[in-house]
C-alpha cells in the first residue's frame, strides 16, 4: 500500500520543462487522492569516476527501442542504439539503480534503488528530471518496488502483489490492481496515444489481465497452465504475446475477446524466457531465453488495413490507412505461408505429440547461455540484443530465406562484473 509522506511544499512537483518533441505537461495543483510524496530533493552529490567495480545491476528498453538505460552500483547510463553510443552517465559515489525507467528520449527518469547499496530504499520511485539534475517528485510504499513502467499520461508501479496507476502530471492515484504473487515485476503498458492498454498477471496461475482504460474494460485471459514468465504488447495493445515458466510455447492473442491467434515454439527443454518482442509491422516475433539462442518467428496475425496499407505507394496512402485502434479492431489470421518450419509429420497433427504440428522459429541467433539477454527490432530485419554483461548485438536476418543471423555489430558497453543472470 503507498504511504503518505510529508511534503516540503503545499503545492505537487511535477515533470514540467520536459524537453522532448512529446512535451508533457501538467496541472501543478495537488490532487486530494494522490498517495504521492511531491518533496523536492537534492542531486545525488558528486560524481565520481568510473573504476573496475561497476556492476550491471539492470538494463531496459525505451518504448520505442531507440534507446536503453542501464542501472548500475554507483549510478546510469543512456545508450542510443542507431548509431550505437552512450548518450549521458550519470556516476556517484555512492548508491545503485535497480531500476531506470525511461520516457522514450526526454529528460524524465524513474528510478529505484538497487543492489548491495542503493541510493535509494528500494521501496521507493524517484521521479528524476536530467535537466535540471534533481529528483521533483517520489513514491512511497510498504513494500519493495518490482518494476516501473512510463506513459506520457501514467507511471505505473509494480509490486509483488498489487500494481499502483497514477496520472503523470499530478501524481493523482487513478487505479490499484491486485495481481498473483509478481516477483519478477511482469507488466506492460502500450504506448500509441489513441489507445491506453495495460498488461499484468491476473489472480489466477497462467492468467493474463487486460485492463484497457479507453473503454473501461478489463479482460482476462488464461494464456498458459503454468505461471506467466514474460510477456509483451503491440504499441496499440491489441495484441499480446505470451510465455509461461515453461518456456516452450508462445501465444499470441487479440486482446479485446481473448481469442487465441497463433502460437509458436521456441523448443522442446524448459527455459527460462527473458524477453519477447513484436517487431512494430507485427510481422515478426522474438524470443531470448537462458538457452543462448535469440529466435525470431514469422507472424500470420494481420489488422484490418494493414495489408493495404504496406503495399501503397506514397501518393496512394492517405487513402488507405493502417487501422490500429480500439473501434476498428479485426485481426485476422493469414494462412500458412510457411514462413516458419514445422515437422515433415505435421500432416499427423492429432496423433503424434503436438510438438510434431508446431510452428519452429524461422531465424536464430546463437549467444552465451549464462547471460541474461534482452531482444528488440530495429531497422530493416534487424534484431538488437542488450546483455546484462554489458554486451550489446546488432544482427540481420534473411526475410526470405531465414536461417542463422548475421552479426552486424558488437560493443562493450559495460565491463559488468555483475551475475550474468541478474537484472
Amino acid at each position: 500500500m503507498t504511504t503518505i509522506l510529508p511534503s516540503v511544499s503545499s503545492t505537487a512537483s511535477t515533470p514540467q520543462g520536459v524537453h522532448s518533441p512529446m512535451g508533457l505537461s501538467g496541472s501543478e495543483s495537488s490532487s486530494p487522492r494522490s498517495q504521492a510524496s511531491t518533496a523536492l530533493h537534492t542531486p545525488f552529490g558528486p560524481e565520481s569516476s568510473n573504476g573496475d567495480d561497476t556492476e550491471l545491476l539492470s538494463v531496459s528498453w525505451n518504448q520505442d527501442y531507440g534507446c536503453f538505460s542501464a542501472g548500475t552500483n554507483h549510478g546510469f547510463r543512456i545508450y542510443n542504439c542507431d548509431p550505437f553510443k552512450e548518450t549521458f552517465k550519470r556516476d556517484f559515489k555512492n548508491g545503485g539503480f535497480g531500476i531506470v525507467e525511461m520516457l522514450f528520449r526526454c529528460n524524465i527518469l524513474a528510478l529505484v534503488g538497487g543492489g548491495e547499496n542503493p541510493q535509494y530504499p528500494p521501496n521507493k520511485v524517484m521521479i528524476w528530471d536530467d535537466h535540471q539534475s534533481r529528483c521533483i517528485g517520489e513514491l512511497a510504499f510498504r513494500s519493495e518496488v518490482r518494476a516501473v513502467k512510463l506513459r506520457r499520461d501514467r507511471i505505473v508501479v509494480v509490486l509483488e502483489h498489487k500494481i499502483y496507476v497514477y496520472n503523470f502530471s499530478d501524481l493523482e492515484l487513478l487505479k490499484q490492481i491486485e495481481t498473483l504473487a509478481n516477483p519478477r515485476g511482469l507488466c506492460v503498458l502500450s504506448h500509441q496515444q489513441n489507445t491506453s492498454v495495460l498488461a499484468c498477471p491476473g489472480l489466477h496461475r497462467g492468467q493474463v489481465r487486460i485492463e484497457h482504460f479507453g473503454l473501461k474494460m478489463t479482460k482476462f485471459i488464461n494464456a498458459h497452465d503454468s505461471n506467466i514468465a514474460c510477456f509483451t504488447l503491440t504499441n496499440d495493445g491489441l495484441l499480446l504475446a505470451t510465455a509461461s515458466t515453461k518456456g516452450t510455447l508462445i501465444r499470441i492473442f487479440n486482446t479485446m475477446d481473448g481469442t487465441r491467434l497463433q502460437e509458436v515454439r521456441r523448443g522442446v527443454d524448459r527455459a527460462d524466457i527473458y524477453s519477447i518482442a513484436l517487431s512494430p509491422s507485427i510481422q515478426w516475433l522474438a524470443v531470448s531465453s537462458d538457452k543462448g539462442t535469440v529466435h525470431v518467428f514469422g507472424l500470420r496475425v494481420r489488422v484490418v488495413g494493414e495489408d493495404s496499407a504496406t503495399h501503397t505507394n506514397a501518393a496512394q496512402a492517405p487513402l488507405v490507412t493502417h487501422q490500429n485502434s480500439s473501434s476498428s479492431l479485426d485481426a485476422l489470421i493469414a494462412p500458412n505461408t510457411g514462413a516458419n518450419p514445422s515437422s515433415s509429420l505435421s500432416f499427423m497433427k492429432g496423433v503424434l505429440p503436438k510438438y510434431f504440428s508446431s510452428e519452429w522459429s524461422f531465424a536464430q541467433f546463437h549467444l552465451r547461455e549464462d547471460t541474461r539477454f534482452l531482444v528488440a527490432f530495429g531497422a530493416q530485419n534487424s534484431v538488437i540484443v542488450v546483455g546484462m554483461d554489458g554486451s550489446f548485438y546488432r544482427c540481420t536476418f534473411d526475410a526470405v530465406n531465414g536461417g542463422e543471423m548475421l552479426q552486424q555489430e558488437y560493443f562493450r558497453f559495460l565491463k559488468s562484473d555483475s551475475k550474468h543472470k541478474g537484472g
